[in-house]
């Protein structure tokens, strides 16, 4: 479950925060219909550093960005604006960039030369609020038997992103 149009639909936006924040403890089954309350046994009433998110990471379609409609864009953007109140680093990924982008399903090395992904990557970045420089895009494995080094070279390349972004938030602290 993620953030979804309509009420009663996706995770609670509040959840989410509470999450961020670390009082939501790991095997929660997040409810569509109302949020946790602090008499839950998954609630963590005192959470450590530990259990605080360290990176919010938004994970879209490439081919997806330009149908998000208003309300999921509110959501996304409540969640980001309370994780940038706490300091937590926030970037995004854009997936499916083959599937978005015949050029790239050539060749994927012309990820960073495609004008459609540039353009669905500034929409995003203008949509939600997260800078250029924090979206990174991944081509997806779903049918191939073996790994290719270009596509692994950006799925790392975010990875290693999140693990830097996640880090300076920590020593931060």
């Amino acid at each position: 479950m993620g953030i979804e149009q309509g009420t009663n639909k996706g995770v609670v936006v509040e959840d989410i925060k509470q999450a961020l924040m670390g009082h939501i403890k790991v095997g929660y089954n997040f409810n569509p219909v109302c949020k946790i309350s602090e008499d839950d046994n998954n609630y963590n009433k005192t959470p450590t550093l530990s259990d605080r998110v360290h990176v919010l990471v938004c994970v879209i379609a490439a081919n997806t960005v330009n149908m998000l409609n208003d309300e999921t864009v509110r959501k996304m953007r409540e969640v980001r604006l309370a994780a940038k109140d706490m300091g937590i680093p926030q970037l995004a990924i854009l997936t499916k960039i083959d599937e978005a982008c015949p050029e790239v399903k050539t060749d994927i090395r012309n990820v960073y030369k495609s004008m459609y992904l540039k353009q669905q990557m500034e929409l995003l970045s203008v949509t939600l609020g997260i800078p250029l420089y924090c979206i990174f895009p991944v081509k997806n494995y779903h049918s191939e038997i073996e790994t290719h080094d270009h596509t692994d070279t950006l799925i790392l390349s975010a990875l290693r992103q999140m693990i830097n972004f996640g880090k300076d938030f920590v020593d931060s602290m």
